[in-house]
């Protein structure tokens, strides 16, 4: 059997290569009904423009058929249609090569060597816990999400402000949040030397209010620096104040490499600062023009500053029918309340003093803030419906995704049951399966928009140009709804005959992969999978 893990975009990749120079024309299927005849598709159009009027080359057509590559899919046949160009793969063997190495689909490839650290800064971190706003919740969401996004994808990252607030802590924890916590300030003494070198007070040192330095002209400090770093170019003047120089004390602290971000036997590499990317996630409350003077003069005070800082404002947050002054902690209450409602109307009893589901309570209200905090792209405005949507089956919540979680768990704790009862086979190597025997059509839809894609998709979440969070949401979501329709549709475990059991264990092989990366991709969320509901 052939190794190495199949790709999609190394299949598109040798696909439009293999047409000759140009531009890209192949795609790849989604919807179920193209999907029972072809995989990918040239479409007409694209090919009259790239060949004009006349037929496709057979020598391409045969380079089609003919397929090879590191991470190409086998090729079955590839054939002139109205549409244009269809190709379908060999379906049985994509499943023996994939589901035999499930593993390697439910991470994103490594990144190559010498990849930057990435310094996450949320500002939003220095409010008090019950201050904080919906749209700050957003970006702390993001940040987190980004974060876990970026080490599953083996990059190196530091997380700014570290939270000083144990209440704060206390909330973040609630939800899943997975960020440092510090019981002292970083030391300010040595940027406080410098700034007063730098700035200008106005007359007497002593008019200035309490906590003041003085002002500095940032066009004459930064130069070409601002329009460099994407800043606004009429940045001017700006005001330095001891709580400015303790943020930058705290990015300053942040930035520097650590013993983990060394080889082992290796010392640090000189000038190591200079590979750290300051990525600065911000609510669209916050003064970003403010917080664009605070990278500038970081940049002047501080010559080990990152030299490569962005900034990804999120955008507003509203919640229908709710004043504008709902807190943060107020709407997690408010999940929690609903979440522990919905749990007594079906199981009819109330649970919320049953230890054993306290903690499942938490993670289902987590679940639900951050499907719904993070399924739209984090730069648009976000509207939230604070009714009681907690239901399972909802197909657009958390509580849908974390359901369809629950089910596989039962599933696969049912067939261990029957094994041990004596009525199905334990599991055997996967070499031993006979994939051709899934043929149902929800089942290639299931590999091949949920499992084959994955680590495309983590490696696109973890790029930081465009920030796509709400992939990730959106993708477990319609991974649900794919594979509720199935096992709505399919009796998995059927009854005990021998002759059965071989679709029955392939299509059990099949599930522990869409498992494993429903797994993955709660991961990213920092949401644990849960057992049952």
């Amino acid at each position: 059997m052939a190794t190495g893990r199949l790709g999609l975009e190394e299949t598109l990749g040798a696909l439009n290569a293999a047409l000759g120079p140009g531009g890209p024309v192949w795609f790849r299927e989604t919807r179920a009904r193209h999907l029972r005849a072809r995989d990918f598709l040239a479409p007409r159009r694209a090919l009259g423009a790239r060949f004009g009027d006349e037929q496709v080359p057979e020598r391409v057509l045969r380079a089609l058929a003919d397929l090879r590559g590191p991470g190409v899919a086998p090729v079955l046949r590839c054939e002139p249609t109205p549409a244009g160009l269809a190709l379908r793969l060999q379906r049985a063997a994509v499943f023996e090569r994939v589901l035999g190495a499930v593993g390697a689909y439910a991470a994103p490839a490594r990144p190559a060597a010498g990849a930057p650290r990435v310094l996450l800064h949320c500002p939003a971190l220095r409010a008090a816990p019950r201050a904080l706003r919906l749209g700050q919740l957003r970006a702390v969401l993001v940040a987190d999400h980004l974060a876990r996004a970026l080490r599953a994808h083996g990059v190196r990252v530091r997380l700014a402000p570290a939270v000083r607030d144990p209440h704060l802590s206390a909330f973040l924890q609630q939800l899943r949040v997975d960020w440092p916590a510090a019981s002292e300030p970083a030391s300010a003494e040595a940027l406080r030397s410098r700034a007063l070198a730098e700035v200008t007070a106005a007359g007497d040192p002593g008019a200035l209010p309490a906590g003041d330095l003085g002002g500095v002209c940032l066009k004459e400090l930064a130069g070409g620096r601002a329009r460099a770093a994407g800043c606004d170019p009429n940045l001017d003047g700006g005001l330095v104040t001891e709580d400015l120089l303790a943020q930058l004390a705290d990015l300053q602290a942040a930035a520097q490499p650590g013993p983990e971000d060394v080889s082992p036997g290796l010392a640090p590499a000189p000038g190591a600062t200079d590979s750290c990317v300051a990525v600065h996630v911000l609510s669209a409350e916050e003064e970003a023009q403010q917080q664009q003077q605070l990278d500038l003069l970081w940049r002047e005070l501080d010559e080990r500053a990152p030299p490569v800082q962005k900034h990804l404002v999120c955008g507003p947050v509203r919640a229908a029918g709710a004043p504008d002054t709902l807190t943060a902690p107020e709407y997690y209450e408010l999940r929690l309340a609903q979440v522990r409602a919905a749990s007594a109307l079906k199981h009819g009893r109330d649970l919320a003093q049953d230890p054993v589901w306290t903690g499942t309570f938490s993670i289902l209200s987590a679940a639900t803030i951050k499907f719904e905090m993070l399924s739209k792209a984090p730069q648009g405005q976000l509207l939230l419906d604070l009714a009681d949507s907690m239901s399972t089956k909802g197909t657009r919540s958390g509580t849908f995704v974390m359901y369809n979680c629950a089910r596989l768990a039962t599933l696969f704790a049912g067939y261990q049951r029957g094994v041990e009862q004596g009525l199905y086979p334990p599991s055997p190597p996967v070499s031993s399966l006979d994939f051709s025997l899934l043929r149902e059509e929800g089942e290639w839809l299931l590999l091949f928009n949920s499992v084959l894609p994955f680590p495309d998709l983590l490696s696109r979440t973890a790029a930081l140009a465009g920030a796509r969070t709400d992939m990730v949401c959106r993708f477990l979501v319609q991974l649900s709804m794919d594979f509720s329709s199935y096992y709505n549709r399919v009796h998995i475990l059927g009854e005990p005959r021998p002759h059965l059991f071989g679709q029955m264990l392939a299509r059990l092989q099949l599930l522990r992969a869409v498992q494993e990366v429903l797994h993955a991709g709660l991961a990213t969320l920092g949401l644990p999978p849960l057992s049952c509901l």
